[in-house]
């Protein structure tokens, strides 16, 4: 009994020198009331010093909780998140016990693996990536209206709250299903898959975010039927730009809602008939004349499942703006044989006996090249021209790898021909670039600067621009392009040019005569 009081009497003092046995002494005093409780407090002596050398450094609170009684817990290590049994397709994540001696580092991010991992696939609108922005940020900007969580509430984009709500009433008087609680509960089914449809994280709380889904997403509903009657008796159809602009904004990358979330608003307003066909038409046909040229499948039909895989409306916006059916069939070719490569700017390429013709009614990808001529659907370049091929670009880069990236390749084959504002003006003067905005240079810096900080395969043209290549590398050709770079540059050197090429034959004729006059 002296012995399990000595005993306990010096564990009790070492439990007030060391942190760490402030939550065991209590304990070990409890078990060395009885001789056996002494011999197991001897016993375990070795171990505990061993144990208080290797924390004797650590404070408690960082410290694993294996000897904290009832608090011992198990915690999840991150491998076993990923790796799950398939033979037994049991979901149930499997869990460890931290070790002994876990340090908090460890501990830490076993936690955020427990509480953070995000299902990639569901996320389908993103935020533009800083260096993409970096280049040209107002392209990426709302202007007149916020369209779901990202810009929501940035004070130049208030004003229109007043018309989304206008919107809203209007939507209703024309719906058979006039009660708006209806609606709300259908936004409340589908708000955690529409959380999940960002990929970044938001903050605002359920009534708010299903709020914000109601009003945006009827307001994009009601807009485009606007649109497509054209109701001169609305303020915003009425006003000379202001239409223009709304279009504009609801085609940013940041600035869309899910798909699924106006296709089930539209299914509980009942104001269109047939709208797996119709409503899609109704967007392609508000956006016609917002992308260059032919090329976008103006009667695409969906079934209900597939309306519900449609990302936003810019993604059905790309999705059915496609190049036809022969070029894809060479861009998959392309794809898997042959490594992109880069092709000489326009005026060189003129140079060495390429030429240019402007084709009309052609679909905007569809580009040719055959016997020494190139083929290039006309592009209109106006004041929006620029906002939407970058929200087009930067949706083509944060999809999936494997997706066909046809805005970008595009891109990069014109951005390849223009170099300059000579090239600029060689495409205008061929009818292949129709320029509304008057500067030459600065269509040359939009092309230009679309290619900066993106990734593209360039599988789309790779054939047409290996053509070229060889097309150039032709001795003759080769040869005419050094005697017009070195020799026809401007009009004085072309004129030197002709005169020794005519001062040369009236030698040679001069010396034919002398020699014929000697002979005689």
């Amino acid at each position: 009994m002296a012995m399990a009081q000595g005993t306990r009497l010096r564990l009790g003092l070492c439990s007030f020198k060391h942190p760490f046995l402030w939550n065991i002494s209590p304990s070990i005093a409890s078990t060395t009331t009885t001789t056996a409780g002494a011999i197991q407090t001897c016993l375990c002596l070795p171990w505990l010093f061993r144990l208080l050398h290797s924390n004797a450094l650590n404070p408690l609170p960082h410290r694993s909780p294996a000897f904290h009684g009832v608090r011992y817990m198990q915690r999840q290590l991150p491998f076993q998140r990923l790796f799950c049994s398939e033979a037994t397709g049991d979901k149930e994540k499997m869990k460890k016990k931290p070790m002994a001696n876990e340090d908090s580092v460890t501990m830490r991010i076993n936690e955020k693996f427990a509480d953070k991992f995000p299902v990639f696939s569901d996320h389908c609108i993103f935020k533009v990536p800083k260096q993409l922005r970096s280049v040209n940020e107002e392209a990426y900007e709302p202007q007149l209206i916020a369209i779901g969580p990202y810009h929501h509430g940035k004070d130049h984009l208030l004003a229109m709250e007043d018309h989304k709500i206008r919107y809203l009433q209007s939507l209703l008087q024309r719906s058979a299903q006039k009660d708006v609680s209806r609606y709300v509960q259908t936004i409340r089914n589908l708000e955690k898959r529409a959380r999940k449809s960002y990929a970044e994280p938001l903050s605002f709380e359920h009534d708010e975010f299903v709020e914000m889904m109601l009003i945006d997403g009827c307001f994009i509903i009601e807009f485009i039927h606007k649109m497509v009657e054209f109701d001169v008796q609305d303020p915003i159809m009425g006003s000379g730009h202001m239409h223009v602009r709304l279009m504009l904004d609801l085609l940013l990358l940041e600035n869309q809602l899910p798909f699924f979330i106006l296709w089930e608003l539209l299914r509980t307003s009942n104001v269109i008939s047939n709208p797996e066909i119709n409503f899609t038409r109704l967007i392609l046909k508000a956006y016609k004349h917002y992308l260059s040229g032919p090329g976008c499948d103006m009667s695409p039909v969906y079934t209900s499942a597939e309306m519900m895989q449609i990302k936003s409306i810019l993604g059905l916006i790309h999705d059915n703006w496609q190049p036809s059916l022969e070029r894809t069939e060479v861009y998959k070719k392309m794809r898997e044989t042959k490594k992109p490569s880069s092709t000489r700017c326009a005026t060189e390429l003129k140079e060495a006996g390429i030429k240019f013709k402007s084709v009309e009614g052609r679909n905007l990808f569809d580009i040719k090249f055959e016997k020494g001529k190139i083929e290039i659907p006309k592009i209109e370049i106006t004041d929006i021209t620029e906002c939407v091929l970058r929200n087009l670009i930067a949706y083509e880069q944060l999809t999936s790898f494997t997706s066909p990236k046809y805005f970008t390749d595009y891109m990069i084959f014109m951005d390849s021909l223009i170099n300059s504002k000579k090239d600029v003006e060689l495409l205008c003067r061929k009818g292949i670039i129709d320029n509304w905005k008057g500067d030459d240079e600065t269509i040359a810096i939009i092309f230009n600067k679309l290619g900066e900080h993106v990734f593209c395969e360039s599988a789309l043209y790779a054939d047409i621009v290996n053509n070229v290549n060889d097309h150039c590398k032709k001795r003759r050709n080769l040869w005419m392009a050094k005697l017009k770079h070195h020799y026809f540059q401007c009009p004085w050197s072309s004129m030197s040019v002709v005169a020794a090429i005519i001062l040369l034959l009236l030698t040679l004729i001069e010396t034919g005569y002398s020699v014929l006059s000697y002979y005689k």
